[in-house]
């Protein structure tokens, strides 16, 4: 449930890209809440009824719209905003797509699908996958971040110093997020919701799923931080740590390959254990497995893991 909040940014006040240039829809005093009404990452595009033919028309100008953006009185570059993510309220409505040419394995999956999730938004009780899989859930923001020096339009699509879509799954209720000001005001943004997602988020979409978030900003003056960072308020996993996990490895010179290969194992094994289609288990495992560096001293080879819950199946 979310909190009480200062302010509100309703879902038409959102927009795609950075730019420094956009008018700030509010301004705000540090240490105010606000509460975002975000849109899933299709902005509407995708919906309970929508089929794979709707994945094939997607228009990626209107993807990953953000909720803002937020001017935080005082805020100035060198100083971070401080984001404590207080509560979400999901909407129990999500979706995970496989969109051609986006995913770690794109090469593989060139058609698109589509997968639609239906929850409980009070209980957040694990959400089914086809007949037996039940996915737990982790709300959270997928994409949360400031406006960039350089001016004009920059792409929502990649991660970014100061945030952006960075698709961390433990940016949940609770922790609390330093992201740096690049410019007067910082211009604050949030949105890409996600009702659960794997590290990795190997096939280009989560759990996507509009919800509410609120959030208090706050200002660290003077804090110089070069990247994001942020600090959790307990374990990270418990979520799916009850049942222990399949694992899959890739290992090899080069470390994007051997995370392809240890995601490409998970499917094959979920294929040949539960007769999955691939393309079912590569939507499923970017929902609820996690990419692991295991090692990466050992010259020349690295060592990928790929963890899968059995909580899903068991």
């Amino acid at each position: 449930m979310c909190n009480s909040a200062n302010y509100t940014i309703h879902g038409a006040q959102h927009h795609f890209g950075w730019d420094n240039s956009f008018v700030p829809v509010e301004r705000v005093e540090p240490g105010s809440t606000i509460l975002a009404h975000c849109l899933d990452s299709s902005a509407g595009q995708l919906l309970p009824d929508s089929t794979v033919q709707d994945v094939a028309t997607l228009d990626f100008g209107k993807i990953n719209p953000v909720s803002g953006p937020i001017y935080v009185e005082g805020a100035e570059p060198g100083d971070a905003l401080k984001i404590s993510i207080d509560s979400f309220k999901p909407s129990g409505f999500g979706w995970t797509a496989n969109i051609p040419g986006f995913g770690l394995l794109a090469d593989q999956f060139t058609d698109p699908a589509l997968t639609i999730w239906k929850y409980d938004p009070d209980s957040l009780a694990p959400a089914l996958f086809q007949s037996e899989g039940r996915v737990p859930l982790k709300p959270f923001a997928g994409t949360i971040g400031n406006a960039l020096a350089e001016p004009g339009l920059h792409s929502i699509v990649p991660p970014r110093r100061v945030g952006g879509n960075l698709d961390i799954r433990d940016l949940a209720a609770g922790t609390t997020l330093y992201l740096p000001v690049e410019v007067a005001g910082a211009l604050f943004s949030i949105g890409d919701t996600h009702a659960a997602q794997g590290d990795g988020e190997v096939c280009g979409t989560a759990i996507e799923s509009p919800m509410d978030v609120v959030v208090t900003l706050d200002l660290v003056k003077g804090a110089n931080l070069k990247m994001p960072r942020f600090t959790t308020p307990g374990p990270v996993t418990r979520h799916l740590d009850a049942k222990g996990y399949e694992a899959t490895t890739g290992i090899g010179p080069d470390l994007m390959a051997a995370a392809r290969d240890a995601v490409s194992g998970m499917i094959d094994l979920l294929c040949a254990q539960r007769g999955m289609s691939a393309v079912d288990a590569y939507m499923l495992v970017s929902a609820c497995g996690d990419l692991r560096i295991s090692e990466i001293v050992d010259m020349p080879n690295w060592v990928v893991s790929f963890y899968f819950p059995r909580c899903v199946f068991e």
